[in-house]
């Protein structure tokens, strides 16, 4: 089981940080546009727990894959948890966390993750798959920052 942390703050209100997290549409603005990622989550109901998400995705070569994620736990405004049913890996759980702080919100990320495919994943996790996490959370911090600028020093 591998195991990432990404921590981040911005200059927002805990109420205006959490609607727009919780937003499953929003999801997209905060994916690199080379993976061809959108969301066919239509449901204008706040986030609940129990609630599918289902993403299409082209991350190798420009192939579809379809993403299919569950709201498993959420505790508004402090955290809520997805975790995929169906998609690229054997297994997913990605808990967000929202903490106020001075001047804003501490946005942590932790996602356990495992590949299919016992030694021959943990070479391509290696290789490739744990870089293009980080990658896309790169992608993410920079992203909020052009939205909602840089949190105060």
């Amino acid at each position: 089981m591998r195991q990432l942390r990404f921590t981040q703050q911005i200059p927002l209100s805990i109420t205006s940080c959490w609607d727009f997290f919780s937003a499953p549409n929003n999801l997209s603005v905060l994916t690199p546009p080379h993976l061809g990622f959108s969301s066919l989550h239509h449901d204008e109901q706040p986030m609940y727990a129990g609630q599918i998400i289902i993403h299409k995705i082209r991350p190798i070569l420009k192939i579809p894959l379809t993403w299919v994620t569950e709201i498993t736990h959420v505790d508004k405004p402090s955290y809520f948890i997805d975790e995929q049913r169906f998609g690229p890996y054997q297994f997913w759980h990605h808990e967000h966390r929202f903490k106020p702080i001075e001047h804003g919100v501490e946005i942590m990320d932790t996602i356990h993750y495992q590949l299919a495919f016992g030694p021959v994943g943990d070479l391509i996790d290696r290789i490739k798959i744990k870089r293009d996490i980080e990658a896309i959370f790169l992608y993410r911090h920079n992203k909020l920052i052009e939205l909602f600028g840089y949190y105060p020093s």
